[in-house]
Protein backbone atom coordinates (compact mmCIF):
# COMPACT_ATOMS: atom_id res chain seq x y z
CA UNK A 1 0.00 0.00 0.00
CA UNK A 2 2.56 2.22 1.14
CA UNK A 3 4.63 1.49 -2.33
CA UNK A 4 1.57 2.42 -4.41
CA UNK A 5 1.68 5.76 -2.58
CA UNK A 6 4.92 6.68 -3.10
CA UNK A 7 4.05 5.89 -6.75
CA UNK A 8 0.74 7.99 -7.08
CA UNK A 9 2.48 10.82 -5.39
CA UNK A 10 5.27 10.82 -8.05
CA UNK A 11 3.12 10.83 -10.82
CA UNK A 12 1.34 14.03 -9.39
CA UNK A 13 4.90 15.83 -9.27
CA UNK A 14 5.93 14.47 -12.76
CA UNK A 15 2.77 15.71 -14.26
CA UNK A 16 2.88 19.06 -12.16
CA UNK A 17 6.25 19.41 -13.70
CA UNK A 18 5.11 18.74 -17.24
CA UNK A 19 2.27 21.60 -17.07
CA UNK A 20 4.54 24.33 -15.54
CA UNK A 21 7.07 23.31 -18.88
CA UNK A 22 3.94 24.15 -21.27
CA UNK A 23 2.89 27.50 -19.71
CA UNK A 24 5.16 30.03 -20.81
CA UNK A 25 5.51 33.26 -18.23
CA UNK A 26 3.23 35.89 -19.89
CA UNK A 27 5.19 38.04 -22.26
CA UNK A 28 5.34 41.72 -21.38
CA UNK A 29 3.35 44.15 -24.08
CA UNK A 30 5.62 45.43 -26.38
CA UNK A 31 5.26 49.36 -26.92
CA UNK A 32 4.66 50.30 -30.22
CA UNK A 33 6.91 51.95 -31.76
CA UNK A 34 4.50 54.23 -33.75
CA UNK A 35 2.60 54.87 -30.70
CA UNK A 36 5.81 56.12 -29.07
CA UNK A 37 6.59 58.12 -31.71
CA UNK A 38 3.32 59.85 -31.60
CA UNK A 39 3.19 60.32 -27.75
CA UNK A 40 7.19 62.23 -27.87
CA UNK A 41 5.45 64.23 -30.81
CA UNK A 42 2.49 65.55 -29.18
CA UNK A 43 4.76 66.13 -25.78
CA UNK A 44 7.08 68.39 -27.69
CA UNK A 45 4.45 70.29 -28.92
CA UNK A 46 2.36 70.83 -25.94
CA UNK A 47 5.80 71.99 -24.64
CA UNK A 48 6.53 74.45 -27.26
CA UNK A 49 6.96 77.80 -26.48
CA UNK A 50 4.94 79.26 -29.43
CA UNK A 51 1.66 77.92 -28.29
CA UNK A 52 -0.32 80.71 -27.62
CA UNK A 53 -3.79 81.31 -26.07
CA UNK A 54 -6.55 83.57 -27.08
CA UNK A 55 -8.27 85.55 -24.68
CA UNK A 56 -11.92 83.74 -24.24
CA UNK A 57 -15.22 85.93 -24.53
CA UNK A 58 -15.85 87.97 -21.35
CA UNK A 59 -19.32 87.41 -20.15
CA UNK A 60 -21.61 90.07 -19.56
CA UNK A 61 -19.30 92.52 -22.01
CA UNK A 62 -21.44 94.64 -24.68
CA UNK A 63 -22.36 92.61 -27.63
CA UNK A 64 -19.45 91.12 -29.51
CA UNK A 65 -18.57 89.09 -32.28
CA UNK A 66 -16.81 85.76 -31.34
CA UNK A 67 -14.02 83.63 -33.86
CA UNK A 68 -14.10 80.47 -32.61
CA UNK A 69 -11.13 77.66 -33.96
CA UNK A 70 -13.23 74.19 -33.61
CA UNK A 71 -9.92 73.03 -33.91
CA UNK A 72 -7.96 74.33 -30.09
CA UNK A 73 -11.52 75.46 -28.93
CA UNK A 74 -10.04 79.02 -28.51
CA UNK A 75 -12.47 82.02 -29.11
CA UNK A 76 -11.18 85.86 -30.02
CA UNK A 77 -14.35 87.99 -28.93
CA UNK A 78 -14.45 91.27 -30.82
CA UNK A 79 -15.81 94.55 -29.60
CA UNK A 80 -18.25 96.04 -32.46
CA UNK A 81 -16.57 98.02 -35.09
CA UNK A 82 -13.18 97.23 -33.54
CA UNK A 83 -11.27 94.94 -36.17
CA UNK A 84 -9.07 92.69 -33.85
CA UNK A 85 -5.04 93.38 -33.40
CA UNK A 86 -3.42 91.35 -36.50
CA UNK A 87 -1.29 88.90 -33.93
CA UNK A 88 -4.32 87.80 -32.39
CA UNK A 89 -5.80 86.70 -35.27
CA UNK A 90 -2.69 85.20 -36.71
CA UNK A 91 -2.54 83.16 -33.28
CA UNK A 92 -6.63 82.01 -33.41
CA UNK A 93 -5.98 80.52 -36.92
CA UNK A 94 -2.42 79.47 -36.45
CA UNK A 95 -1.65 75.58 -37.56
CA UNK A 96 -3.32 73.41 -34.55
CA UNK A 97 -0.85 70.42 -35.92
CA UNK A 98 2.39 71.87 -35.12
CA UNK A 99 1.06 74.96 -33.22
CA UNK A 100 2.80 77.45 -35.50
CA UNK A 101 1.22 80.98 -36.46
CA UNK A 102 2.05 82.94 -39.53
CA UNK A 103 1.32 86.95 -40.31
CA UNK A 104 -1.84 86.05 -42.23
CA UNK A 105 -3.32 88.55 -45.15
CA UNK A 106 -5.28 91.29 -43.24
CA UNK A 107 -7.76 90.78 -46.32
CA UNK A 108 -8.97 87.39 -44.91
CA UNK A 109 -9.96 88.71 -41.33
CA UNK A 110 -12.34 91.88 -43.27
CA UNK A 111 -13.87 88.87 -45.75
CA UNK A 112 -14.94 86.95 -42.14
CA UNK A 113 -16.69 90.29 -40.37
CA UNK A 114 -18.65 91.21 -43.70
CA UNK A 115 -19.86 87.93 -43.69
CA UNK A 116 -21.11 88.19 -40.05
CA UNK A 117 -22.23 91.72 -40.28
CA UNK A 118 -24.09 90.51 -43.80
CA UNK A 119 -26.06 87.74 -42.33
CA UNK A 120 -26.51 90.08 -38.75
CA UNK A 121 -24.28 86.89 -37.18
CA UNK A 122 -22.05 87.32 -33.83
CA UNK A 123 -20.55 84.12 -33.21
CA UNK A 124 -18.16 82.31 -36.62
CA UNK A 125 -16.34 79.24 -36.59
CA UNK A 126 -12.77 79.17 -37.94
CA UNK A 127 -11.82 75.54 -39.72
CA UNK A 128 -9.07 75.89 -40.91
CA UNK A 129 -6.54 78.81 -41.47
CA UNK A 130 -2.91 78.82 -41.35
CA UNK A 131 -1.22 75.16 -42.18
CA UNK A 132 2.37 74.54 -41.43
CA UNK A 133 4.12 72.77 -44.65
CA UNK A 134 4.65 69.79 -42.59
CA UNK A 135 0.86 69.38 -41.98
CA UNK A 136 -0.11 69.74 -45.47
CA UNK A 137 2.02 67.57 -46.74
CA UNK A 138 0.64 65.27 -43.68
CA UNK A 139 -3.08 66.05 -44.85
CA UNK A 140 -1.86 64.87 -48.86
CA UNK A 141 -0.65 61.68 -47.81
CA UNK A 142 -3.20 61.02 -45.68
CA UNK A 143 -5.51 61.72 -49.28
CA UNK A 144 -7.31 64.55 -48.00
CA UNK A 145 -9.02 67.06 -49.90
CA UNK A 146 -6.08 69.41 -50.05
CA UNK A 147 -4.76 71.41 -53.09
CA UNK A 148 -1.35 70.79 -53.99
CA UNK A 149 -0.49 74.19 -54.44
CA UNK A 150 -2.79 75.48 -51.37
CA UNK A 151 -2.86 79.22 -50.51
CA UNK A 152 -2.84 78.08 -46.49
CA UNK A 153 0.78 77.19 -46.18
CA UNK A 154 1.22 80.90 -47.31
CA UNK A 155 -1.36 82.61 -44.94
CA UNK A 156 -3.55 83.50 -47.70
CA UNK A 157 -6.64 81.55 -47.10
CA UNK A 158 -9.69 80.78 -44.11
CA UNK A 159 -12.42 77.99 -43.86
CA UNK A 160 -15.05 79.17 -42.30
CA UNK A 161 -18.90 78.58 -41.77
CA UNK A 162 -21.48 81.24 -39.65
CA UNK A 163 -23.72 79.01 -37.96
CA UNK A 164 -27.64 79.71 -38.97
CA UNK A 165 -26.33 80.75 -42.17
CA UNK A 166 -26.52 78.04 -45.06
CA UNK A 167 -23.30 77.50 -46.52
CA UNK A 168 -24.81 77.96 -50.28
CA UNK A 169 -25.35 81.72 -49.11
CA UNK A 170 -22.89 82.39 -47.24
CA UNK A 171 -20.95 80.73 -50.72
CA UNK A 172 -22.74 83.28 -52.92
CA UNK A 173 -22.14 86.16 -50.40
CA UNK A 174 -18.24 85.33 -50.18
CA UNK A 175 -18.19 85.19 -53.88
CA UNK A 176 -19.63 88.86 -54.29
CA UNK A 177 -16.85 90.10 -52.86
CA UNK A 178 -14.24 89.06 -55.35
CA UNK A 179 -11.59 89.25 -53.18
CA UNK A 180 -9.86 85.61 -54.89
CA UNK A 181 -10.47 81.93 -54.39
CA UNK A 182 -13.73 80.59 -53.15
CA UNK A 183 -14.17 77.11 -52.46
CA UNK A 184 -17.65 75.28 -51.54
CA UNK A 185 -17.30 72.15 -49.05
CA UNK A 186 -21.02 71.80 -49.17
CA UNK A 187 -21.19 68.52 -46.45
CA UNK A 188 -18.49 69.84 -44.36
CA UNK A 189 -20.78 73.06 -44.66
CA UNK A 190 -17.98 75.47 -44.65
CA UNK A 191 -16.36 78.07 -47.37
CA UNK A 192 -12.75 78.80 -48.68
CA UNK A 193 -11.37 82.12 -49.23
CA UNK A 194 -8.45 83.24 -50.11
CA UNK A 195 -6.44 86.13 -51.57
CA UNK A 196 -4.91 84.45 -54.43
CA UNK A 197 -6.68 85.11 -58.02
CA UNK A 198 -10.56 85.07 -58.10
CA UNK A 199 -11.61 81.09 -58.81
CA UNK A 200 -14.40 79.04 -57.88
CA UNK A 201 -14.52 75.10 -57.02
CA UNK A 202 -17.04 72.60 -55.47
CA UNK A 203 -15.25 70.39 -53.30
CA UNK A 204 -16.88 67.65 -50.62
Amino acid sequence: MRRALLSFACTLALAGTAVAADVAPEAAPETSPELSKKAKELAEKRARADRRAVEPPRVGADPVLTLHNVWTNESLPIAPATPPAQERFDALVRCHYTNQATTMDPRLVEVVLRAAKRFGKRYVEIVSGFRAPKYQLFLRKKGREVARDSEHPRGHAVDFRVPGVPTRQLLAYVRSLKVGGVGFYPHSAFVHTDVGRVRFWRGN
